[in-house]
């Protein structure tokens, strides 16, 4: 008896793949094979700057359909051709997504085919950037993605590496089949998926306060916003989320429980009451050390200098990693100012964990405080970058391979 054939994540799903004018167009050739290869059928729009680097024949011959480039071919559009492929389509994929492109898609133009049909489709968009790193770090840029991922678009990259002027940086097109990847998981809040329906997430996020005296605390700069954002992204997937949170001030995500805490010990007994879990993520910025004893009035300035005993508060991850026979995930975050992924790679092995995320923190447009980040996740046999984004945008991307990574 033959073997089962493998499974295809995107088996008969109909994909528009709509083609921006960069450099990385030729990637979109080998992108209409994965696709195929995933199960889909594909059909292919171009803009007039994607035709500049690859032929709609060339797209035609890989994907067996007419490549469709103008809304004013006359043929296609006797029947209001633009209006029907947008209807055909179950998910649109923009690969790649010019700088120029992702703005005129984050202002609602409808001036060339690709807009067009991008507005006039109710199917869930997907992004993948690809430009020079200065582009992708513009301001308006990064604002114009935050505006497409508070509609639902789905972000896929970029990647940090060589860029086809001769620099490096984030901005080069994720490659192919990471892209189908990302599609088969889904993501964004237009989507339908749920991929983490039926299992239990419990999330730590922000830092701890470990009070001196009734009026001071030791505390850091976590401002909870990445722990807040997997929290709903999770839960966006169909995941029962519950989110520990210390001292922040955001608002609840939707359908998400929310537990309040102060200290480093609070948050242990808050993380452990949540248990049965399937997945921990552990984004939290964990006080190291807390007061051996505080004191029960405030502190008088009496001294030119002050002592003050502390003690190690307990691990909460590494306890929670110990429990390998009751959770399918656990996955902490390394913040640090130097030798990131040495320093990240240590604390992988050294709690046992399954995945850790590091990010650079002190530095500007990035880490505490900030509404973007860029960052690193570390497994055992792996390693993946995420180029600096909006948080929101780096939370659906982190989603997304955890769910990879739970069936690898």
């Amino acid at each position: 008896m033959s073997a089962p054939s493998p499974p295809r994540p995107l088996h008969g799903q109909r994909i528009l793949l709509c083609v921006g004018g960069g450099i990385a167009a030729y990637k979109s050739l080998e992108l209409v094979r994965r696709l195929q290869d995933a199960g889909a059928q594909v059909q292919v729009a171009m803009t007039a700057g994607a035709q500049q680097f690859v032929t709609p024949l060339s797209f035609q011959a890989l994907s067996g359909h007419p490549t469709r480039t103008t809304l004013w071919d006359s043929a296609a559009e006797q029947a209001m051709g633009h209006l029907e492929l947008a209807r055909w389509a179950d998910r649109i994929l923009v690969a790649p997504a010019t700088a120029d492109l992702l703005a005129r898609l984050a202002h609602g133009f409808a001036d060339d085919l690709v807009t067009t049909l991008c507005l006039a489709s109710d199917a869930p968009i997907t992004v993948a950037p690809a430009m020079n790193h200065r582009m992708w770090n513009h301001p308006a840029t990064q604002a114009n993605l935050a505006t497409l991922h508070g509609r639902g678009v789905q972000v896929v990259g970029p990647d940090d590496g060589p860029l086809a002027e001769g620099e490096s940086g984030p901005g080069r097109l994720r490659e192919p089949d990471a892209i189908v990847a990302a599609l088969a998981a889904g993501g964004g809040a237009q989507a339908t998926d749920r991929a983490l329906a039926g299992l239990k997430v419990v999330v730590s996020a922000g830092p701890t306060y470990e009070d001196l005296d009734p009026v001071r605390y030791l505390g850091n700069r976590s401002s909870g916003k990445m722990g807040f954002a997997v929290a709903a992204s999770a839960a966006r997937r169909g995941a029962e989320v519950v989110l520990v949170s210390g001292p922040v001030n955001l608002p609840t995500p939707a359908g998400v429980k929310r537990v309040d805490v102060r200290s480093a010990a609070q948050m242990r007994e808050a993380v452990f009451a949540a248990f049965p879990a399937d997945i921990y993520i552990g984004a939290a910025a964990v006080a190291d050390y807390t007061p051996r004893l505080p004191a029960a009035n405030k502190i008088k300035k009496s001294s030119e200098s002050l002592a003050l005993d502390l003690v190690r508060t307990p691990d909460i991850l590494a306890e929670v990693a110990a429990r390998t026979q009751e959770l399918k995930l656990v996955i902490g975050f390394a913040a640090e100012t130097e030798r990131v992924a040495e320093y990240a790679r240590g604390k992988l092995v050294a709690k046992r964990l399954d995945m850790i995320i590091a990010n650079r923190v002190g530095v500007a447009d990035g880490g505490f405080e900030s509404d973007s980040n860029a960052m690193t996740a570390f497994w055992k046999d792996g390693e993946r970058a995420f180029a600096s984004a909006p948080k929101t945008q780096l939370a659906d991307e982190l989603v997304d391979l955890i769910v990879e990574r739970l069936h690898a």
